[in-house]
Protein backbone atom coordinates (compact mmCIF):
# COMPACT_ATOMS: atom_id res chain seq x y z
CA UNK A 1 0.00 0.00 0.00
CA UNK A 2 1.36 3.39 -1.04
CA UNK A 3 1.17 6.16 1.79
CA UNK A 4 2.29 9.79 2.50
CA UNK A 5 4.46 10.33 5.38
CA UNK A 6 3.09 13.29 6.90
CA UNK A 7 5.84 13.13 9.74
CA UNK A 8 9.12 11.30 9.96
CA UNK A 9 8.85 8.14 10.68
CA UNK A 10 11.61 6.16 12.05
CA UNK A 11 12.99 3.48 9.63
CA UNK A 12 10.71 4.58 7.22
CA UNK A 13 11.49 8.18 5.59
CA UNK A 14 11.12 12.04 6.11
CA UNK A 15 8.32 13.76 5.59
CA UNK A 16 6.56 14.35 2.01
CA UNK A 17 7.85 11.03 0.92
CA UNK A 18 5.58 8.34 -0.60
CA UNK A 19 6.73 5.00 0.32
CA UNK A 20 5.55 1.18 -0.19
CA UNK A 21 4.25 0.15 3.21
CA UNK A 22 2.54 -3.11 4.32
CA UNK A 23 -1.42 -2.90 4.74
CA UNK A 24 -1.32 -3.61 7.99
CA UNK A 25 1.52 -1.85 9.03
CA UNK A 26 -0.16 1.25 7.41
CA UNK A 27 -3.82 1.19 8.70
CA UNK A 28 -3.07 -0.09 12.12
CA UNK A 29 -0.09 1.97 12.88
CA UNK A 30 0.64 5.38 10.51
CA UNK A 31 -3.00 6.30 10.13
CA UNK A 32 -3.95 5.98 14.00
CA UNK A 33 -0.84 7.54 14.65
CA UNK A 34 -1.73 10.37 12.09
CA UNK A 35 2.04 9.72 10.74
CA UNK A 36 0.77 8.99 7.45
CA UNK A 37 -1.85 9.28 4.69
CA UNK A 38 -3.30 7.30 1.80
CA UNK A 39 -1.71 7.77 -1.48
CA UNK A 40 -4.75 8.82 -3.34
CA UNK A 41 -4.66 10.96 -6.36
CA UNK A 42 -5.60 14.41 -4.71
CA UNK A 43 -3.34 14.31 -1.79
CA UNK A 44 -0.44 13.66 -4.71
CA UNK A 45 -1.61 16.67 -6.00
CA UNK A 46 -1.60 18.95 -3.06
CA UNK A 47 1.93 17.11 -1.93
CA UNK A 48 3.25 18.05 -5.27
CA UNK A 49 1.85 21.76 -4.82
CA UNK A 50 3.55 21.93 -1.21
CA UNK A 51 6.52 21.25 -2.53
CA UNK A 52 6.54 23.89 -5.52
CA UNK A 53 4.99 26.12 -2.66
CA UNK A 54 8.49 24.77 -0.46
CA UNK A 55 11.06 25.43 -3.37
CA UNK A 56 9.75 28.95 -4.52
CA UNK A 57 10.32 29.80 -0.56
CA UNK A 58 13.20 28.44 -0.70
CA UNK A 59 14.98 30.33 -3.63
CA UNK A 60 13.45 33.52 -2.26
CA UNK A 61 15.03 33.23 1.08
CA UNK A 62 18.50 32.67 -1.24
CA UNK A 63 17.85 35.28 -3.57
CA UNK A 64 17.17 37.43 -0.50
CA UNK A 65 20.46 36.40 1.09
CA UNK A 66 22.34 37.18 -1.95
CA UNK A 67 20.75 40.92 -2.10
CA UNK A 68 21.97 41.57 1.87
CA UNK A 69 25.60 39.76 0.92
CA UNK A 70 26.32 42.40 -1.54
CA UNK A 71 25.04 45.38 0.77
CA UNK A 72 27.33 43.49 3.38
CA UNK A 73 30.57 43.51 0.86
CA UNK A 74 30.24 46.89 0.27
CA UNK A 75 30.29 47.78 3.74
CA UNK A 76 33.00 49.06 6.21
CA UNK A 77 32.38 48.48 9.81
CA UNK A 78 34.32 50.87 12.23
CA UNK A 79 34.58 49.58 15.94
CA UNK A 80 36.75 51.83 18.56
CA UNK A 81 38.97 50.01 20.75
CA UNK A 82 41.51 50.78 23.49
CA UNK A 83 45.02 49.61 22.49
CA UNK A 84 48.64 49.85 23.35
CA UNK A 85 51.59 51.33 21.94
CA UNK A 86 52.44 48.03 19.51
CA UNK A 87 48.79 48.41 17.81
CA UNK A 88 47.77 44.88 20.16
CA UNK A 89 44.08 45.81 22.02
CA UNK A 90 43.12 45.73 25.42
CA UNK A 91 40.78 42.54 24.93
CA UNK A 92 39.24 41.55 21.44
CA UNK A 93 36.35 42.47 19.29
CA UNK A 94 34.27 39.84 19.10
CA UNK A 95 30.99 39.14 16.62
CA UNK A 96 28.74 40.36 18.89
CA UNK A 97 30.42 43.71 18.76
CA UNK A 98 30.05 43.66 15.04
CA UNK A 99 26.70 42.58 14.69
CA UNK A 100 25.89 45.40 17.03
CA UNK A 101 27.97 47.68 14.40
CA UNK A 102 25.65 46.65 11.83
CA UNK A 103 22.51 47.37 13.17
CA UNK A 104 23.32 50.69 14.29
CA UNK A 105 23.74 51.12 10.20
CA UNK A 106 21.11 49.57 9.46
CA UNK A 107 21.38 45.91 9.15
CA UNK A 108 19.91 43.10 11.42
CA UNK A 109 22.30 40.08 11.62
CA UNK A 110 22.55 37.67 14.71
CA UNK A 111 26.01 37.03 15.77
CA UNK A 112 25.96 33.40 15.24
CA UNK A 113 25.96 34.10 11.25
CA UNK A 114 29.33 36.03 11.65
CA UNK A 115 31.93 33.61 11.24
CA UNK A 116 35.25 34.13 13.27
CA UNK A 117 37.49 31.63 14.28
CA UNK A 118 39.01 33.96 16.50
CA UNK A 119 38.09 37.81 17.83
CA UNK A 120 39.91 40.80 16.48
CA UNK A 121 42.83 41.67 18.84
CA UNK A 122 45.22 44.30 16.45
CA UNK A 123 44.02 47.55 14.60
CA UNK A 124 43.22 47.95 11.45
CA UNK A 125 41.01 46.18 8.95
CA UNK A 126 39.85 42.86 8.84
CA UNK A 127 37.48 40.59 6.47
CA UNK A 128 35.26 38.86 8.21
CA UNK A 129 33.32 36.08 6.95
CA UNK A 130 29.54 35.93 7.15
CA UNK A 131 27.29 33.26 6.39
CA UNK A 132 23.71 34.15 5.22
CA UNK A 133 22.50 31.01 3.70
CA UNK A 134 23.83 27.25 3.71
CA UNK A 135 25.17 28.57 -0.16
CA UNK A 136 25.55 32.21 0.44
CA UNK A 137 28.72 33.69 2.18
CA UNK A 138 29.75 36.78 1.63
CA UNK A 139 33.06 38.99 3.40
CA UNK A 140 32.69 42.19 5.85
CA UNK A 141 35.39 44.53 6.37
CA UNK A 142 35.75 45.61 10.05
CA UNK A 143 38.03 48.31 10.10
CA UNK A 144 39.29 48.56 14.27
CA UNK A 145 40.39 52.49 15.33
CA UNK A 146 41.95 53.45 18.62
CA UNK A 147 39.67 55.29 20.83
Amino acid sequence: MKVILLKDVKGQGKKGEVKEVSEGYATNFLFKQQLAAPASDAAMKTLEQQKKAEDRKKAQEKADAQELGKKIGELTVQLKAKSGADGRLFGAVSNKQVAEALEKQGIKLDKRKIVMDEPIRTLGVTEVVVKLHPEVTTKLKVQVVEE
